[in-house]
């Protein structure tokens, strides 16, 4: 099995390579996605020479795609599929997802994969995602919350270190590991890092964007902005 692991740099991505380095199953390389205009995670908005330190800390090779600001679904699933189609020619089988309980996700992922060739692995799914999170901060990784959807989270929570006081202070009906996107993190250390990254927080940008399948409503999101140290 030789896989490529899609990653975001946050500790769902991480909790899938830790288990499939755990099972054996090291993937070969890492895949990213960057907004192309801004050189940051997509999402995520951390800056790519933070990815880059991560990588090196892992050990890993990383294959970055850079996305333009304005691309929709059609260009995204046009690159994506480029993307698999040239890791099955260089024997890629797998390609590795740290998706835990979104079914319909999983699947729109399945059928993109399956039309380059290759098949999917997903490490972490089904897993109880308190569990999932609690295991993350008792094998000692150390994560930062890089980015909150306002209408979930306050402010308050971007730039905190994803622990158990975070943890116990998230409100009711937010999924302890974010997983309905209500907060996406960037790992900074843990067992697997051949090195702790030294990052400082910088400032917090405040994003607005149209509600999916509303575009009268606008939700806020908060990015909190990380610098090498």
């Amino acid at each position: 099995m030789k896989i490529i692991l899609s990653w975001s740099g946050g500790k769902d991505s991480m909790m899938a390579l830790h288990s499939l380095t755990m099972n054996d199953q090291a993937p070969e390389s890492l895949l990213t996605t960057f907004s192309g205009e801004f050189k940051r995670i997509t999402m995520h908005g951390v800056r790519e020479e933070l990815l880059d330190q991560q990588a090196a800390a892992l050990g890993l090779p990383v294959e970055k795609l850079y996305l333009p600001a304005t691309a929709d679904m059609k260009t995204y699933n046009h690159t994506m599929h480029a993307c698999y189609t040239a890791a099955a020619d260089k024997g890629v089988s797998h390609i590795g997802f740290g998706d835990i309980n979104l079914e319909d996700l999983k699947n729109y992922r399945e059928r993109q994969v399956d039309k380059a060739g290759l098949r999917t692995v997903f490490p972490v799914w089904a897993r109880d995602t308190r569990e999932l999170v609690e295991e993350f901060i008792d094998l000692g990784y150390r994560s930062v919350v890089v980015a909150v959807d306002g209408s979930k989270l306050s402010k308050e929570f971007a730039g905190r270190i994803i622990d158990k006081d975070f943890l116990r202070d998230l409100p009711s009906g937010v999924d302890p590991s974010g997983e309905n996107g209500e907060f996406h993190s960037f790992v900074t250390a843990g067992p697997l890092f051949e090195t702790e990254l030294d990052v400082q927080v910088g400032e917090c940008v405040e994003r607005h964007y149209p509600a999916p399948g509303n575009k009268n409503e606008m939700i806020t999101y908060y990015f909190q902005d990380l610098l090498p140290g």
